[in-house]
């Protein structure tokens, strides 16, 4: 039997009577608060000596339900990620049992409505290389912002991307540094989808 409880920064996560837990990522406004139809993924921050591992648990995922991945925010996006596109290759893949309304979600603590929240990632198709195109937008590893090698304070961004991408267009890409925390990346993508400006298309490196 397995079950999840929320407290404000982490997880619990309880299985055959151990008790596991994973720090979310914390963000201060909601995406999607409810997510019914539901299967829980997690995937655990580890430490073996001096290394940092991912371990992933998806004994409980339903091909045709609504998949939510609880990720803990200190794992790398170098880690991360890798696990993420094979669990949406699996998901593509699966036509036998396929739902095509089923979404994929990461969960977030928001820490204003003190809630459990979700931020849908269905469309997102990640690539481990370097973007090439004629404006790319570069979350490196320290939160700074650069766009084609000039840094951009993160308080003018927003004017930024108004003023000189165009939205409608594929000549822009968004590359986050393969160092980057989850936590921090959770929070960027919260911030991009609020300016509604994700092309489908993510670069890890």
């Amino acid at each position: 039997m397995m079950k999840y409880i929320l407290g404000i920064a982490a997880l619990l996560f309880f299985s055959c009577g151990n008790k596991e837990d994973i720090l979310l990522p914390k963000a201060d406004r909601t995406i999607v608060k409810e997510v019914m139809d539901l299967s829980p993924i997690y995937i655990f921050f580890r430490v073996n000596g001096k290394d940092t591992l991912a371990e992933v648990n998806r004994k409980n995922s339903i091909s045709t339900t609504n998949w939510i991945l609880n990720i803990d925010k200190r794992l790398p996006l170098r880690l991360v990620i890798p696990e993420v596109m094979k669990l949406q290759e699996k998901r593509r893949g699966d036509s036998a049992h396929k739902n095509e309304a089923a979404q994929n979600y990461y969960s977030y603590a928001d820490s204003i409505g003190k809630n459990l929240a979700f931020i849908p990632f269905t469309n997102v198709h990640y690539k481990m290389v370097k973007p090439k195109a004629e404006v790319i937008v570069f979350f490196d590893k320290s939160n700074k912002i650069w766009v084609n090698g000039l840094m951009i304070k993160n308080d003018k961004f927003k004017n930024f991307i108004n003023e000189f991408i165009d939205k409608k267009s594929e000549n822009y890409q968004f590359c986050f540094s393969e160092d980057l925390s989850f936590g921090n990346y959770i929070q960027y993508e919260i911030y991009l989808q609020s300016l509604k400006i994700n092309n489908g298309q993510e670069f890890i490196n």
